[in-house]
């Protein structure tokens, strides 16, 4: 077991959703436009397109607390528009006549879209984060359970021997192969947009791309070729990549709640003292936070199913769909953050019960081990007669509601091409797991040299 995750101080250190609503709550919005106003005017100033005085006091003012918030609501209620009623109230709190060079050329879709970017990317460090500490608990799990054997399932039922270890290891491959995912799209997804209200940077005269790419400069984001006002593929790429994020954590979480079921019994989330399942049954030691990761992740999905709806913008702009993404992108985002907080509390101490496991390898009573037996007797009876006899001896053996080494010892062929020890060695289930501990250590090799764990 790993530090126990009801210590207070680490259980409120591990919860990342407040901050995910921090970043997209109404003052990080508001200060995300801000940052934008205040860039757009220094880098004009330096370019000489407004007076520095001028620049210097935007850029002084343009603070969330410098922001009369009454008059913002006032101006939100008159002019029925999300940013108008910010750039008055920064017009507002500007000395002297700094206020006319506020929104300088500018339209309102460039701030509000440069200002989601930079929440977006924010987001994306809380995501990236939380997934580095689940797969590093992977990574524990995967190098401690290399060799505790227990049964693979296909198809819902038992089929071959695996590993512990080996399940988690593909859990940890899959998540470093997402972190590189969102390596790979930041030069696409975090690019500002200052092109005025077309994309033709009319209003901005000569020095209109020097001043573009200074101000994404300054505010750290890259510059794009062409304007993207009505090209949202870098938005899309973002949702689908934490879209594929959440499915492979749907995955996990699911997968965990069947291996919690009684009559598996083979893992169990962390429970702590006074913690409890049930208001009737005293007894319920439920999974409940790794099934409010999958309900919180089905939800999610619901989102990623419309996004697409988000790239057929009409013409230059098309507010009815531009608009979309102001719920479904934070949402996204605070959804994945709910589900990776109830993942990470749960593998920071999760239960891994070996003798369960066992337990269930014996479960078939040998049958499990058909396909070891049959190559065995491949070299003795030939591969396709031996399938043909282990088949036999199965069918019969199950029908007869005997073991599979009775139902093996019953068949004279097979009988008289093995030895009743070479049958017995055969028929133990931790023998039989491959190569599953050699895989283990080569999948977390190589996401250990990749580095982004």
């Amino acid at each position: 077991m790993g530090t126990s995750v009801f210590d207070s101080e680490l259980l409120m250190n591990a919860w990342s959703t407040e901050e995910m609503r921090g970043v997209f709550n109404d003052r990080a919005r508001m200060q995300a436009w801000l940052d934008v106003e205040a860039a757009l005017a220094l880098v004009q100033a330096d370019l000489g397109m407004i007076p520095q005085e001028a620049a210097t006091e935007i850029a002084a003012k343009s603070n969330y607390e410098a922001i009369d918030k009454d008059l913002v609501l006032h101006h939100l209620k008159i002019t029925k528009h999300p940013l108008v009623p910010t750039v008055r109230a920064l017009e507002a709190a500007c000395e002297g006549d700094a206020g006319e060079y506020v929104h300088y050329g500018v339209t309102t879709q460039d701030v509000m879209d440069t200002g989601l970017v930079l929440q977006l990317r924010k987001a994306t460090e809380i995501i990236r984060r939380d997934l580095k500490i689940l797969a590093k608990d992977l990574m524990r799990l995967s190098e401690e359970h290399r060799n505790t054997p227990m049964m693979g399932r296909t198809l819902s039922l038992q089929a071959l021997p695996v590993t512990f270890g080996f399940k988690t290891a593909i859990w940890l491959s899959e998540i470093d192969r997402h972190l590189e995912r969102l390596d790979e799209m930041e030069k696409r997804v975090f690019v500002g947009s200052i092109v005025g209200a077309v994309g033709t940077k009319a209003s901005f005269g000569a020095k209109a791309d020097e001043m573009e790419k200074a101000v994404n400069d300054r505010l750290g984001l890259g510059t794009p070729t062409i304007s993207w006002q009505a090209a949202r593929d870098g938005f899309f790429e973002l949702g689908s990549t934490f879209g594929g994020i959440n499915a492979t954590l749907n995955k996990i979480g699911n997968q965990l709640l069947l291996l919690a079921h009684n009559e598996f019994d083979e893992i169990a989330e962390p429970f702590g003292k006074g913690q409890v399942g049930s208001s009737t049954m005293p007894h319920k030691r439920n999974p409940a936070v790794t099934e409010n990761s999958v309900t919180v992740s089905n939800t999610l999905k619901s989102n990623i199913n419309i996004l697409s709806d988000i790239t057929k913008h009409e013409h230059e702009r098309d507010g009815a769909v531009w608009k979309m993404e102001w719920k479904i992108l934070p949402e996204i985002c605070l959804m994945l953050s709910v589900v990776l907080d109830n993942l990470k509390f749960v593998f920071a101490d999760i239960e891994v019960k070996k003798e369960s496991m066992l337990k269930n390898l014996n479960l078939l009573r040998g049958y499990a081990l058909a396909e070891r037996v049959m190559f065995a007797l491949s070299d003795k009876m030939g591969k396709q007669t031996a399938h043909e006899e282990v088949y036999s001896a199965a069918m019969h053996g199950i029908e007869s509601d005997i073991t599979f080494r009775e139902a093996l010892l019953a068949n004279a062929e097979i009988r008289e091409a093995i030895s009743e020890a070479d049958l017995d060695a055969l028929l133990d289930p931790t023998t039989y797991v491959g190569s599953a501990p050699d895989l283990v250590d080569q999948a977390v090799a190589k996401t250990r040299a990749g580095g982004r764990i």
